[in-house]
């Protein structure tokens, strides 16, 4: 019996999607979790994975939009095809072989790859032998040396290395890109000097959302700046001691978001929003960390950071950002934001007034860290100064909650003691 392949639910507000690319041909045999096409929603581009083990019949075409519910495909799981993956001599009755790297889900793969995991080793003491991200995630916290001796560096998947997105990563005969490539040298004008190239639909999305975050909202924005002197000394003196103990480098982004943390628990309407004429408040803190992409930007949020520890931060962070430019962001992780983190100084740039993520009531700007003067004291030293800005719905917050709540995140970054003991 023929296992239709549906379009799921694709995050808050996707009602649609275009069907990018084909990761396997028609009649081909497919592995369970196994990749099946490439979907571009107007977040993010995301891969369908096969419901079974079987053989795929497409049942859309490259370009097509579908929506959700859509089967773009069934999975035949008679003939065979199925009986190709596995030995003849082997019997069906045999215990379930440990889980290959190019058995897991797309964000599963990325995390066991990201801190050397064997798969084999976690499918022993994963429940019914399954490697969710969650089991993942939970097996690293209670092994933080795991990848560095406790078990087998993961074999790398079966696949190509990432390539640019609308670039099929897999197999051959990739299909000609959907959009141009803008960086390219343009062609074909016409006689008026013009050419006209189809927006995509993560650019299209953008562009609606800012005009509607302008359009429905009373969108106001607050400035500070804060001396780092004390981060940067905290990162120089343990940075290789951190990297040792979490595998991953110690950025700034886990000090803002402690601090935002910090200060979102004193002013909880900074992390709630409106809907019609009520409040809605909400009872964790997920945190949207933007990442420029070549499609445009993206989201993905950090659930529950205010339970996070500083490594944890870092490690969901530098995964989620490998994710997001490999396109191998689960849906989910791009869902549920509460406050937002954008930081425009990655570029140079030195002031910005960002525009919200709506329905969200406030998104944080970073900028440029630059040394310049100031008075310490009675003295002038140079310090690394960078501006912070504070966009808000004026609807929601006051000045005096939008205002308070930069300065104490302020206060938290130059004395960074206050993120240890939460005062």
């Amino acid at each position: 019996m023929p296992t239709p392949v549906k379009v799921p639910p694709l995050g808050e507000s996707v009602t649609s999607a275009v069907l990018l690319q084909w990761l396997k041909k028609d009649g081909e045999t497919v592995a369970t979790d196994e990749p099946l096409c490439v979907l571009e929603t107007d977040k993010a581009n995301v891969e369908l994975p096969s419901p079974i083990a079987g053989v795929l019949r497409h049942a859309r075409k490259e370009g097509d939009t579908v929506t959700i519910g859509d089967a773009v495909a069934q999975v035949e799981t008679a003939g065979a095809a199925v009986a190709a993956k596995t030995s003849p001599s082997t019997p069906t009755t045999r215990p379930a072989a440990p889980a290959a790297p190019e058995d897991l889900s797309p964000a599963v793969r990325v995390l066991v790859q990201e801190h050397k995991l064997d798969p084999a080793t976690l499918s022993k003491s994963a429940p019914g032998g399954r490697i969710t991200k969650e089991f993942v995630l939970a097996y690293v916290q209670d092994h933080p040396n795991a990848g560095n001796g406790e078990s087998k560096p993961a074999t790398a998947p079966k696949t190509a290395p990432p390539a640019p997105a609308s670039v099929a990563p897999k197999g051959a005969g990739a299909p000609e890109k959907l959009t141009p490539d803008l960086s390219a040298p343009p062609k074909d004008f016409d006689a008026s000097g013009e050419r006209r190239v189809k927006m995509t639909k993560i650019r299209l999305a953008i562009a609606k959302r800012l005009v509607q975050a302008q359009q429905t909202a009373a969108i106001l924005t607050t400035f500070n700046e804060v001396d780092l002197t004390e981060v940067m000394g905290l990162r120089s003196k343990f940075k290789e001691r951190f990297q040792e103990v979490h595998g991953v480098g110690l950025g700034f982004m886990s000090f803002f978001a402690r601090a935002v943390v910090m200060a979102l628990k004193e002013f909880p309407r900074i992390n709630a929003y409106l809907e019609g004429d009520d409040v809605v408040y909400h009872q964790h803190i997920n945190l949207g960390i933007a990442v420029s992409t070549e499609r445009g930007l993206a989201v993905p949020v950090l659930h529950k950071v205010q339970n996070m520890s500083f490594g944890r931060i870092e490690t969901e962070i530098k995964r989620l950002a490998n994710a997001v430019r490999d396109n191998k962001l689960a849906i989910e992780e791009l869902s549920g934001g509460t406050f937002t983190i954008t930081n425009g100084g990655v570029f140079g740039s030195l002031l910005s007034t960002p525009i919200l993520n709506s329905p969200q009531a406030g998104i944080l700007g970073m900028h440029a860290i630059q040394k310049r003067p100031v008075a310490i004291g009675d003295k002038i030293e140079i310090r690394p100064m960078m501006y912070l800005a504070l966009s808000y719905d004026h609807r929601l917050v006051d000045g005096r909650e939008s205002i308070s709540f930069l300065v104490r995140v302020k206060q938290c970054l130059e004395d960074p003691a206050r993120l240890m003991l939460e005062i």
